[in-house]
């Protein structure tokens, strides 16, 4: 099975430039192509880990990635799926973000002799002379197409800065860089990125009258059409100080039943018949499936003893009892107890359970909260210091436990 087929058959695959060709040439040459990463976050997300995986799958094939950190792009912030315009970052914590994003991709590709590229386009961004980028860049791009593009349509309703609707003439002239510098002939992105990418291939085109192509990849969606990779605390993070390995295993086990095949196809390496076996799998059998999509993305993201250490920590659980020591733990300070005890509202709280004591209060009352395996309904409900010494567990709902401990 060549990549391209295996890319389409996982779901990968969602919209390309110029199908046959881009075929053609990922079965039959080795081509050099890119992915963006603006560098917004001081690590890298769950929807940053299918753009990796797809990387992986093209290198593995013998293609050669140029992961580019938008150290540039990163200081206007991209409108696409932006309801406002993004926050300004100052250039010290940008520079610090695109550093952790290099520590992560390196990770999953290899960047050893030339088998990858990791490239800032700051530098050649921070650098340009406007009325020579106009000049060179800025002539062949039409205000009223560019308007129709989905990024902008829907920004046109709250407003769109200048400043932003410069940052697909940005992302084009990336592109045309990468073609200059590396002779890079494929753009790739996620399918909201569809608009930007056809920008940067028809500036290769018009500018180096040279073949360029652009594909995008499914989004991680929920069956639903619901972005996936976020819980109440925020977004799933690769970073094990942002989300901890437990959260992580714990993200995936939980994921809904029509939707653990689709994430087994597009996040993991497990060989696509297998997965495809498993398509008519119903029940309990999906909740091994389930375990199987944890397994496999906590070992892949942290470490096989990280997935070994949630997978106990997960079925201890399961069973009722058992092992706690890898479950998420808040340790709370002699001074944060009055009298020798502490109200289970704030022990929540401190924990995360619940962002303020009003939405603790809700839980409690409608039944959502046991304390070592006791339902509590009583808002005035307290922890002692003996019972916090040796630890107590502060379960949620069906599938959030937590650990408390003095």
């Amino acid at each position: 099975m060549t990549v391209f087929e295996e890319l389409e058959r996982r779901g990968l695959i969602a919209q390309m430039t110029h199908p046959e060709r881009i075929k053609e040439m990922l079965e039959k040459e080795k081509m050099t192509f890119y992915i963006g990463f603006d560098a917004t976050a001081d690590s890298l997300h769950v929807g940053h880990f299918l753009q990796i995986i797809v990387m992986k799958h093209l290198q593995q094939a013998g293609h050669r990635p140029i992961a580019l950190l938008g150290t540039g792009t990163t200081m206007v912030g991209d409108p696409s799926g932006k309801s406002d315009m993004r926050k300004m970052l100052t250039p010290e914590v940008i520079n610090h973000n695109a550093e952790c994003f290099r520590k992560q991709i390196s990770k999953f590709i290899d960047f050893s002799d030339d088998k990858a590229l990791i490239v800032r386009n700051g530098d050649w961004l921070l650098n340009l002379n406007y009325i020579e980028f106009m000049r060179e860049i800025g002539v062949h791009f039409s205000v009223n197409k560019m308007l129709t593009a989905e990024c902008f349509k829907q920004r046109m309703e709250t407003g769109l800065t200048f400043f932003e609707f410069n940052y697909m003439l940005m992302q084009s002239y990336d592109f045309l860089m990468l073609y200059r510098k590396y002779h890079c002939q494929l753009q790739l992105g996620g399918n909201d990125q569809w608009s930007n990418i056809i920008g940067g291939m028809e500036l290769v085109r018009k500018v180096e009258q040279d073949e360029a192509f652009g594909m995008t990849f499914t989004l991680l969606t929920t069956k639903e059409g619901k972005k996936m990779g976020k819980t109440e605390n925020g977004a799933v993070w690769l970073d094990p100080n942002k989300t901890s390995p437990y959260e992580f295993f714990q993200y995936w086990r939980n994921v809904a039943d029509e939707d653990v095949i689709n994430c087994l196809k597009l996040l993991t390496f497990l060989p696509i018949e297998e997965i495809e076996a498993m398509e008519s799998w119903e029940g309990s059998q999906l909740n091994k499936a389930k375990e199987m999509l944890a397994y496999e993305l906590t070992s892949m993201v942290h470490s096989k003893e990280d997935a070994d250490k949630a997978l106990a920590a997960a079925r201890a659980l399961f069973v009722g009892g058992g092992d706690h020591e890898n479950m998420p733990t808040t340790t709370l300070a002699a001074s944060d107890l009055t009298d020798g005890k502490i109200g289970l509202l704030d022990v929540m709280v401190k924990a995360g359970l619940a962002p303020s004591k009003g939405e603790a209060r809700r839980l409690v009352q409608q039944g959502g909260i046991t304390v070592n395996d006791q339902k509590v309904t009583d808002i005035a409900a307290s922890l002692d210091e003996a019972a916090l010494t040796d630890g107590v567990v502060i379960k949620k709902g069906k599938k959030v436990f937590h650990k408390v401990t003095l």
